[in-house]
């Protein structure tokens, strides 16, 4: 299956594939204590995995991860994608957010715009988002995008919540 990685737009924001130009941040990300909801922090090696696995994701398995850009400044925000392949049982969706960033409304109208591209566009049946039970503001933000919470579901480790998004 070959996707064309996909360039998406809202009000605010532009969504688009990365480039080695998101790493610096990408990495000091993933490096600090922020990245402990996402099994980190990191090594800068595994964050370089993560950061690669994000992009090789698109042209294996028609998803991956974007990058958030403020449309009118053109400043990287933070990343959003839709995760695949092995390690998840379904297709999850994730986000983070840059250090400054936070409570703006970025990752939930960057959320919403990839999670209807998916169900859209990709035409993918089920979304979830996998999150770690003490990330309340990633919980917040699941339920703010419909999503319900779900015990029985398939997940990639006994302590992660479920969340399943609506169509």
């Amino acid at each position: 299956m070959v996707i064309q990685i996909p360039t998406l737009e809202t009000e605010r924001l532009r969504l688009r594939p990365q480039t080695m130009q998101d790493w610096p941040a990408y990495a000091n990300l993933m490096m600090s204590e922020r990245a402990v909801h996402m099994q980190g922090p990191h090594t800068l090696a595994d964050a370089w995995g993560l950061f690669c696995h994000d992009m090789a994701q698109w042209p294996l398995l028609g998803c991956g991860a974007l990058m958030i850009d403020d449309r009118e400044s053109g400043e990287c925000l933070g990343q959003v994608g839709i995760n695949s392949g092995p390690l998840f049982p379904e297709h999850e969706l994730g986000w983070m957010v840059y250090p400054g960033f936070e409570g703006k409304g970025y990752a939930y109208e960057a959320a919403v715009a990839l999670r209807d591209w998916g169900y859209g566009a990709r035409g993918l049946t089920t979304i979830v988002s996998h999150i770690a039970p003490d990330n309340h503001r990633s919980r917040r933000l699941a339920e703010r995008l419909g999503a319900v919470l779900e015990l029985d579901a398939d997940r990639p480790g006994p302590e992660v919540l479920v969340y399943r998004h609506p169509r």
